[in-house]
């Protein structure tokens, strides 16, 4: 089911991390710092949108916009960090910030929808997380120690939540729809479909059950061609915001959207070493006879043959 990144040399297994994980590696850090550095973009330039957060807080509109560079000066300055040098603390502080952020969304009124859409916020870093490993010290949460191999359990793990986040992703933004009624009449005008036909347009409603349709459907039956899916269109429909004449960064921040079924798609895409099955652990038992044959051949060399003079 799952790719593995464990690689045989000789006697023992290799730890280094293989092109196979490196692929997936490059999905979840491309896509966390691409989040960041978009929605830091936002804080520079500042976004009457961010208001009513700040407002949770009882920070006045006049502090509001003098703090939003602040915050986007953090935000583009961890995203460029993880995209060139991940540090675990680090990640572990951007998924805590996508989610504390995500979770302001439904408070000024805006719909647990806004929750559920920004998954890919949350959900991307935490895998990415789960990917790099667990500091094993303090210190060692601020190193730039490399991932170790990718243990059946761990790409598990990183499956399951690249598959949650793009179920609830998809579901939130299709509650923009039947649940919010939000105004999709710019996007649509960007691929020449006038608001009166959208408005007229009897399956225009159902376009919002056919994303949650595809975020259940992703929950229980994720197949690889369904994700393929997923991943196209969400691109598409996210390219129709710089279309409509939104700022490029609408389409950068929401990185994550795009990165969770790719990254789940290449998880249900492979086999491991020797087209063993990940998906009946096949991989980790010839790991460990592997690991058991190397302890045992010096001691069968002890045996049958004595040494020469």
């Amino acid at each position: 089911m799952f790719h593995l990144a464990t690689a045989h040399t000789g006697a023992s297994l290799d730890r280094r991390t293989t092109p196979d994980t490196a692929a997936l590696h490059w999905i979840l850090r491309a896509a966390v710092a691409a989040c960041f550095v978009g929605h830091g973009a936002f804080g520079i330039i500042t976004k009457a949108a961010w208001l009513p957060y700040f407002a949770i807080f009882g920070i006045p509109e006049a502090w509001a916009w003098k703090l939003m560079p602040v915050v986007g000066t953090v935000d583009i300055t961890v995203g460029v960090l993880t995209l060139f040098q991940p540090v675990r603390a680090v990640v572990l502080y951007m998924t805590f910030w996508g989610f504390q952020t995500a979770c302001l969304r439904p408070l000024p009124g805006q719909g647990v929808s806004e929750l559920l859409e920004r998954a890919g916020n949350y959900g991307v870093p935490l895998a990415f997380l789960v990917m790099l490993g667990g500091g094993r010290s303090l210190p060692d949460w601020f190193s730039t120690r490399p991932m170790s191999t990718l243990t059946n359990e761990r790409a598990s793990a990183i499956g399951w939540i690249v598959r949650a986040t793009t179920a609830l992703l998809l579901i939130g933004h299709g509650g923009f729809d039947f649940a919010l009624h939000k105004d999709w009449s710019s996007y649509a005008a960007a691929i020449v479909i006038s608001p009166a036909t959208l408005a007229s347009h009897p399956l225009r409603p159902l376009a919002g059950w056919f994303e949650c349709a595809l975020g259940l459907l992703v929950l229980a039956w994720p197949g690889r061609g369904l994700l393929i899916f997923v991943f196209a269109w969400k691109l598409g429909t996210e390219a129709l915001r710089p279309l409509a004449g939104e700022p490029i960064w609408e389409f950068i921040e929401r990185g994550g959207s795009y990165a969770a079924p790719l990254a789940l798609a290449w998880l249900q895409g492979g086999v491991g070493p020797g087209g063993a099955s990940l998906q009946s652990g096949e991989v980790d038992r010839d790991a460990t006879a592997a690991q058991d044959g190397s302890r045992s051949k010096p001691a069968s060399r002890r045996r049958g043959s004595r040494p020469r003079r």
